[in-house]
């Protein structure tokens, strides 16, 4: 093997082949009140190349199955349905549908219709002809309660320092990449993938563009507060050491500390014999140790258990039916 061979795939050497300009993952989740709507606004746009419409249902308890289907029995575009035989998790849907497209760009939506549709042509074209490998989206106003605009701008800080990210980029769910980037991205096979970690692995050539946010439509939003600490513990472990580090360097500090107080009650033992000694000063550096510990075990516990589960071959999903539109199916057979 030459020095070239074992040199890592570059992105002009990824180019999956492809049938349409764009296509467009939308992950599918209580969205059988909106996605129907979500994709007959999409039919309407006639982006460069044509488009295609990839739905992902991620085990979603309600009838957004029953209404998928119907949308690809009638679609008056190309539309491919998966469907995942239980829930694993937005950006686990996200990288099924990444598996399916065939658009020289990609672009990633909700299905809440928060996204304004008409936006999608635009983004597409910010990224088609500024050469860019993603482009992402970023909101003037938010249309979120404020408890999840708060621990989106929390998530944010996170990745600005866990991730080698452009400073200040606001890391969106509505983003464009390129079909090299998305080829690249759909190598990992882990069961916990953070597609915006996978991004920043992959290239620097990033940009972004401010786009309207709507109200949502119905319902409320399926992100509970749950589900946001599962994610920041994605964005945490499965893309940095920085956590293991930072418990290093409390262990450190403690470890200074416990030092600083060994000299402490030395002095004093031999300075003030009959000083008795502090029951509250004691509990309080167990205390103190006891909780850095647990701290420390505890971060070392989620790398050791994210690690057993993918030796042990935890799915990233599961595919229980892949249907797609006449259209789609003879696209398909073309490309």
């Amino acid at each position: 093997m030459t020095e070239d061979d074992e040199m890592p795939p570059t992105l002009a050497a990824a180019q999956p082949p492809t049938a349409f300009g764009l296509s467009i993952v939308v992950p599918v989740y209580r969205g059988a009140a909106t996605v129907a709507a979500l994709v007959e606004a999409l039919s309407a746009l006639r982006p460069e190349g044509g488009l295609e419409v990839i739905l992902v249902n991620d085990g979603s308890p309600d009838n957004s199955g029953e209404v998928c289907r119907e949308i690809v029995r009638n679609a008056a575009i190309p539309v491919t349905y998966i469907e995942h035989m239980r829930n694993y998790g937005e950006h686990n849907a996200v990288m099924t549908g990444l598996r399916q497209v065939r658009g020289r760009y990609v672009i990633t939506m909700d299905d809440d219709l928060q996204n304004p549709p008409e936006e999608v042509v635009r983004l597409y074209d910010h990224a088609r002809l500024g050469g860019w490998d993603v482009v992402y989206t970023r909101y003037a106003e938010k249309k979120h309660a404020a408890w999840r605009n708060l621990g989106s701008r929390f998530a944010n800080k996170v990745a600005d320092w866990l991730l080698d990210k452009p400073p200040g980029l606001y890391l969106s769910s509505f983003r464009c990449m390129s079909a090299a980037v998305v080829r690249l991205v759909t190598r990992y096979r882990g069961p916990y993938p953070y597609i915006d970690g996978l991004i920043m692995q992959i290239t620097q050539r990033i940009d972004s563009i401010e786009v309207r946010h709507l109200p949502r439509a119905e319902g409320r939003s399926n992100y509970t507060m749950r589900r946001l600490i599962r994610l920041w513990l994605n964005l945490a472990t499965s893309f940095s050491l920085a956590p293991l580090r930072f418990a290093m360097l409390m262990g450190m500090a403690m470890a200074v500390l416990g030092g600083i107080g060994v000299v402490v009650t030395l002095a004093e033992a031999f300075f003030s014999p009959r000083t008795p000694s502090g029951w509250a000063s004691t509990m309080t550096v167990i205390l103190l140790v006891s909780g850095v510990q647990s701290m420390v075990l505890g971060v070392m516990g989620e790398y050791i258990g994210r690690t057993f589960l993918s030796a042990n071959g935890k799915p990233q999903g599961t595919v229980r039916l892949v249907a797609r539109s006449a259209e789609a199916a003879i696209r398909s057979d073309v490309a």
